[in-house]
């Protein structure tokens, strides 16, 4: 299958080959017909990629605030690595689309094989969408019509934020795509609707559909238009649906309202605020969120738990399903905002173009009808197998942020020989570090008899069952941190381990492989008293909607990310921790004090609730009248030590490197002992006890 794409490096629009998605739980794989260019969201996309540097920083200020702070506490290195794999990760273009479900994922019961729905997927021949994001089409709505229903949706959400009511005056600024279909869904609500754009073509296809509009590109008021129309009174409400980086929409709205009336931002529009518009009025303001309750909203997209319709009547899911009935009763018509067709297979040539033609509202993309099976394997490059019997031949299972900006990298650069990965988004990395192959389908990873090394970077709450279908079919894993995220799992992952003992496991503990973590252990290697360890984490906060602060599938902060610091302390103490006492403050702020057989004692202190200008992680350890301190990674002084006063790094290392060689190294035959399961087994039962 082929699916658009933009680089934000650049700005540049590709078609790409990907191997078809499978569809999860409560998800839909629907075979494309007909999607919709939106030119507003998609023009602002396609500008901001074609932006230089410097234009990009100025259009994103807080963005250039946080990357000066991490440069101040990670290093330019460091930073200039993690902007760079964001910029480089290829954005998928487009969210409205109509075709037919070809599969169905695990319970999903309101749609079947067959049927003809929207989505909001992206310009694709095929698209994986959660079905809280589809809708059905109803009888005598084609595919083209119905591709308008997302967008729709957008200009619907923002009349029902505005509350207009039969019989209202509305002011609709902007007279794009989604101000036209704001104009004549208000019409269909019995609204008065008086419209303003710089377009005279788009003042006169409003006015056809029974607006009053007004053309702004000759110097006329549309404060005065507005006032006059509502009778000098002013009007109910306004809608802003231009995009723009000027504030006059928002400095002339509150101007055209009635006493306490109402401004409903639906645009983005520059927003230079004068309190006293709104203020002598009382005016109202409220941005408008996407198509709906429920956007953003991970239990209600991806997860599929609907809001019960006594408390939420209009969800995004049920504005999609009154958009289509509006065409189906053929009270909302589409077909004269249709400004252009393009077939997909020239759309990569055309894109730019039709976006920036003027007075272009929506275009077509029609998708040829297909009939093949669905490929999951696309093969990209020669096989790679092992040149001797001991030799690392790697597949990866997961393809998400940390794998593409640290994992595959790191083993890349370690020499590893790479054959596969698999995962959404798995062809952009496979293609860039020339993988044999990717997929979608994590199973082929675990059959390939070439693969004898498999990389587990899925989220969490897979690690554990990964770990063990890897282990049974009889290859060495890496998987990522935390192994586990229930007791049961962990034990599970050792019975498994135990059966094949001739399997080298590695769990992404990599701070122990740090030089500093190094050094340190080797100076401290005589020691014959206890440790005392405090290691001080200022993890900074994580949006509430992430999955790693999901208890089901991240497992919370502390096991997620924790466990780091808590095998750092086993490590260094050599010992098995004898006692755990976990102290909480929220979610994902805790201090976990340990206790090691030897006598020695640590803290850990994870903490979400502090200042990005400190650094994010700080280790001291005393012993013997001595102490270690290692500031986050780039450098560590000593002080009692003779010939140690301080080891300094030209950039932060957390470790990665060096634990990827460790584990080559042991699966090749290089060295034993990575890490043992008393270890492993120690650290995450440790940490599950936070939970």
């Amino acid at each position: 299958m082929k699916q658009l794409f933009q680089d934000l490096r650049h700005g540049k629009v590709f078609t790409e080959t990907l191997p078809a998605p499978k569809p999860g739980g409560g998800q839909l794989l629907i075979r494309t017909t007909v999607s919709l260019i939106s030119p507003g969201t998609e023009r602002m996309l396609s500008e901001f990629g074609k932006a230089g540097w410097f234009k990009k920083a100025l259009s994103q200020p807080e963005k250039v605030c946080q990357v000066i702070q991490k440069i101040k506490t990670d290093g330019l290195g460091p930073t200039i690595s993690s902007v760079r794999s964001k910029l480089e990760e290829p954005l998928p273009v487009g969210y409205c689309s109509a075709g037919v479900v070809l599969e169905v994922g695990a319970g999903v019961t309101a749609f079947k094989e067959g049927d003809r729905v929207i989505s909001n997927g992206p310009h694709a021949e095929v698209v994986c969408v959660p079905e809280n994001l589809c809708a059905k089409i109803p009888e005598g709505v084609d595919d083209t019509a119905a591709a308008f229903t997302v967008i729709s949706s957008i200009a619907l959400h923002g009349i029902r934020t505005l509350d207009a009511r039969v019989g209202e005056s509305v002011a609709v600024i902007g007279l794009g795509l989604i101000g036209q279909l704001a104009c004549r869904i208000l019409n269909v609500a019995g609204c008065r609707v008086i419209g303003f754009d710089l377009d005279p073509a788009r003042v006169e296809l409003a006015e056809r559909f029974g607006a009053r509009a007004v053309c702004l590109k000759d110097g006329a008021d549309a404060v005065q238009a507005a006032l006059g129309f509502s009778g000098n009174v002013g009007v109910d409400g306004v809608l802003i649906c231009a995009s723009t980086k000027s504030s006059d929409p928002i400095s002339q709205a509150p101007k055209m309202c009635r006493k306490r009336g109402k401004v409903v931002l639906i645009g983005v529009v520059g927003l230079e605020l004068d309190r006293r518009d709104f203020y002598d009025k009382e005016v109202s303001f409220q941005v408008s969120c996407s198509y709906g309750p429920g956007r953003y909203d991970v239990n209600y997209e991806q997860k599929g738990l609907d809001y019960p319709i006594g408390y939420v009547r209009w969800t995004e899911q049920r504005n999609f399903e009154a958009v289509l009935n509006m065409l189906q009763k053929e009270r909302l018509s589409v077909e004269d905002l249709v400004s252009r067709r393009v077939l997909f297979s020239e759309i990569e040539g055309k894109y730019d173009s039709l976006l920036m033609e003027r007075g272009v509202l929506g275009v077509v993309i029609e998708y040829p009808a297909r009939a093949e099976a669905l490929e999951r394997v696309l093969w990209l490059g020669p096989e790679r197998v092992a040149a001797h019997e001991k030799e690392a031949v790697v597949g990866f299972i997961g393809a998400g942020a940390f794998a593409r900006s640290v994992l595959v990298p790191t083993f890349v650069k370690q020499g590893a020989k790479l054959r596969a990965i698999a995962g959404r988004g798995a062809a952009d990395l496979a293609s860039k570090y020339d993988f044999s192959y990717s997929t979608t389908e994590y199973e082929k990873i675990l059959s390939d008899e070439a693969i004898n090394t498999v990389v587990v970077a899925t989220r969490h709450n897979s690690h554990a069952d990964l770990v063990v279908r890897a282990l049974e079919a009889g290859k060495h894993v890496w998987v990522e941190k935390p192994l586990a995220i229930r007791a049961e799992d962990v034990e599970r992952v050792g019975e498994a381990w135990a059966k094949r003992p001739d399997l080298v496991l590695m769990v992404g503990f990599n701070r122990r492989f740090s030089p500093h973590a190094v050094k340190m252990k080797e100076l401290l290697k005589g020691r014959v008293c206890p440790l005392c360890m405090v290691c001080v984490v200022n993890a900074g906060a994580v949006p509430d909607g992430s999955w790693v602060k999901d208890a089901e599938v991240g497992g919370g902060r502390i096991v997620g990310e924790g466990c780091h610091f808590v095998d750092l302390m086993r490590w260094l103490a050599g010992e098995r921790i004898v006692g755990v006492v976990v102290s909480r403050a929220g979610c994902d702020a805790a201090t976990i004090g340990l206790e090691f057989s030897d006598g020695s004692i640590g803290s850990v202190h994870y903490f979400s609730n502090g200042h990005k200008g400190v650094v994010k992680e700080r280790l001291e350890v005393f012993c013997e009248g001595k102490v270690l301190r290692v500031n986050n990674w780039r450098e560590m002084e000593g002080f009692g030590f003779k010939g140690f006063e301080k080891m300094k790094l030209w950039r932060q290392d957390k470790g990665h490197s060096g634990a990827v060689r460790c584990f080559l190294d042991e699966v090749e035959g290089k060295r034993s002992g990575g890490m043992s399961w008393d270890e492993i087994r120690d650290v995450s039962l440790g940490v599950l006890i936070s939970i």
